[in-house]
């Protein structure tokens, strides 16, 4: 999964523009192919975990990993701003893959942001990975936000899951067909709440059909929507492979 996150990072990636329409709680979302949430009734755009920073948090734990993640990550996010010009960024938590990571972070990169945030609010929600917010970026950090309808926090709740836009899990999904399986990122939804995939090109995924998902959501209800290369696949969760 991590290769073919990669992958998109590398390739003409303005070229995705294939989403699925969903509902959450009411509100009108676009699940894009690069992994946003696009809200246009509020003019919000989505993403989760991007855990910026998780090559150089790894080699300062003398684990090394190639130093581009990053980078990459930051060109997809550019691409997907670029798409929808959101009024508002939301990000949904584990920001940065440490608590070091956004102090840091090179400039290069911070101008980066700063760039994709001018003339737009930006809201960085806190993270397990990342709780103490972010260090000298545009913007403001919350545990959560509530708006137009909807939570959006890190980790999902067992007990308040109405409205709720959460990250933290992953999710990913199989499909097989004539013999041969896919595994991809998915955003995971049953109207009631929606679990987002990582954004990170450098994340793995947690199967939709692990044993962390269960009771999150109304299973008959529940549709996972595929991550493709050039557009979203939508499959009932009966239908995955565990």
């Amino acid at each position: 999964m991590m290769n073919q996150r990669l992958a998109v990072a590398a390739a003409d990636i303005t070229s995705l523009a294939a989403g699925a329409e969903i509902l959450v709680n009411g509100v009108a979302g676009v699940c894009d192919p690069l992994g946003g949430l696009y809200l246009p009734d509020h003019g919000v755009l989505v993403v989760s975990d991007l855990h910026l920073e998780k090559g150089a948090a790894f080699a300062r734990r003398g684990m090394m990993l190639p130093p581009y993640d990053t980078l990459a990550t930051l060109n997809i996010l550019s691409a997907v701003i670029a798409r929808y010009d959101p009024k508002t960024v939301i990000s949904l938590g584990d920001n940065f893959h440490d608590r070091r990571g956004s102090q840091l972070m090179p400039q290069p990169f911070r101008d980066t942001i700063n760039g994709l945030a001018r003339g737009r609010d930006w809201i960085w929600i806190n993270g397990n990975h990342d709780p103490d917010g972010t260090f000298d970026l545009p913007g403001q950090c919350a545990d959560e936000l509530v708006y137009g309808g909807l939570v959006f926090r890190h980790e999902p709740s067992l007990v308040a899951g109405k409205g709720e836009v959460a990250g933290h899990l992953h999710p990913s999904a199989t499909v097989g067909r004539r013999g041969k399986y896919v595994r991809r990122p998915c955003f995971a939804t049953d109207g009631n709440r929606l679990v987002m995939p990582a954004f990170g090109v450098l994340t793995g995924g947690l199967d939709l059909k692990h044993k962390a998902m269960h009771g999150l959501f109304d299973r008959a209800a529940l549709i996972a929507h595929l991550l493709g290369r050039d557009r979203i696949y939508s499959v009932r969760f009966d239908s995955l492979i565990g």
